[in-house]
């Protein structure tokens, strides 16, 4: 954040990191309008000039303040490059050009109201300092401009002080409302971040639900076989590969290295070969039916971009593992494919004891996080709804829809 006269330093940090400010729009407007200005200044003078006390002198100011316009309308059109310097100029020429109004043009001119040689040019300095810094440098700007006005061309007259105020009140209105828009743009920055954040911890959740815990939870499961002395074909070679993988996943997550590849255990869905490219659905499903879980799915493949396959395939797999460890050890479970011309829906249903209302939100606030992270959380990344619906005594039934537009 550079020391641009305070205020700036945020600005442009805004636009850099964003790509895109709401400042930018209003920049390039007071560059149109201060070319605008240049062309009615000249025009004025034009129509005016002869009648001037000393026109070549007029002529010479317009010349520089075309130069000066020309030269400096890509700093306006910029934050970052409208320096205060750049602006401290343009003050200065104003000013310049208003005291030397009242040197070259007529007693009688002036008194009758007639205007500065910059004329409405110098509202545009006002404009860029408020712009730039908000309400307060805009009235500054704005008072050096109304005192030169007084003291250097005509005194306080009655159109001088209406001019001036004019002035000063456009000013400071856009200089507040710039100061709001700043603030408003800091908040929505501040407000993505944070849900940058939780997406990205609700994310990890998923990768530790689905891979350490399930691991621990097969090392519980196989130990228990081995000490009762049920375990003789036990393959603790998978068990081993599995446990080292998520060993490595979590040392990268501490360090905040990249995660390892890891293999799924074999039993759980096939993984698409390039996690870009569409991929069917259906294959990505099959590995999880068996004697227990009946897969029902179209005739021709259900594509799905890459990841969106990926990650409903998990939530699936994340509802059928509900079921194993829950629904009882005689339980059957069915698998339904829909592919809709504008989504695609899987439910998964079982004839399991089920579960009473509020047994999802004590699970969480417990730290069970299988339904929230790894089966909704997936989904609204997504785009999609999970939808899950269990009457004590006759299952559960999980219902998972991706829109195909967006997902």
């Amino acid at each position: 954040m550079t020391d641009d006269g305070g205020r700036t330093g945020a600005v442009g940090g805004t636009v850099a990191a964003g790509g895109m400010s709401v400042e930018l729009p209003l920049w390039k407007a007071i560059s149109y309008f201060r070319v605008l200005a240049l062309c009615y200044a000249l025009l004025r003078y034009f129509n005016s000039y002869l009648h001037f006390l000393h026109p070549v002198a007029g002529w010479i100011f317009l010349g520089a303040l075309t130069l000066w316009t020309l030269a400096s309308t890509r700093a306006f059109a910029n934050p970052q490059r409208c320096t205060w310097y750049v602006l401290g100029t343009d003050l200065a020429l104003a000013v310049t050009g208003i005291v030397m109004s009242g040197l070259t043009d007529s007693p009688a001119r002036i008194s009758h109201g007639a205007p500065t040689l910059p004329t409405i040019w110098a509202a545009g300095t006002v404009l860029g300092f408020a712009a730039k810094g908000g309400w307060r440098p805009a009235a500054a700007s704005g008072s050096v401009i109304g005192v030169a006005n007084i003291l250097g061309h005509g005194g306080p007259t009655g159109d001088n002080l209406h001019n001036i105020v004019l002035l000063m009140v456009a000013g400071c209105a856009i200089g507040y409302v710039i100061e709001l828009a700043r603030a408003s743009e800091a908040t929505l920055t501040r407000a993505l971040q944070v849900e940058a954040a939780t997406r990205e911890r609700e994310r990890l959740s998923r990768d530790i639900h689905d891979g350490v815990l399930q691991v621990l939870a097969l090392v519980q499961r196989r130990g228990a076989e081995a000490s009762e002395g049920a375990g003789s074909g036990v393959d603790f070679a998978e068990l081993g590969r599995l446990a080292g993988e998520q060993e490595r996943a979590l040392r990268a997550l501490m360090t905040g290295g990249p995660l390892p590849a890891q293999r799924a255990p074999r039993s759980g869905a096939a993984e698409p070969p390039d996690p870009d490219a569409p991929h069917d659905l259906t294959a990505l499903l099959r590995p999880y039916a068996d004697e227990r879980i009946t897969l029902s799915a179209p005739g021709t493949p259900v594509v799905l971009p890459g990841p969106a396959a990926g990650e409903l395939a998990a939530a699936v797999g994340a509802a059928v593992d509900n079921v194993r460890k829950h629904a009882g050890e005689r339980a059957r479970a069915w698998i339904l494919v829909e592919d809709e011309p504008e989504a695609v829906t899987v439910s998964i249903r079982d004839d399991g004891p089920g579960f009473a209302p509020g047994r999802l939100g004590e699970a969480e606030q417990a730290g069970r996080l299988g339904v929230s992270q790894s089966i909704r959380g997936r989904l609204l990344d997504l785009g999609g709804t999970a939808e899950l619906y269990s009457v004590p005594g006759e299952g559960v039934e999980v219902e998972l829809r991706v829109p195909r537009k967006g997902s």
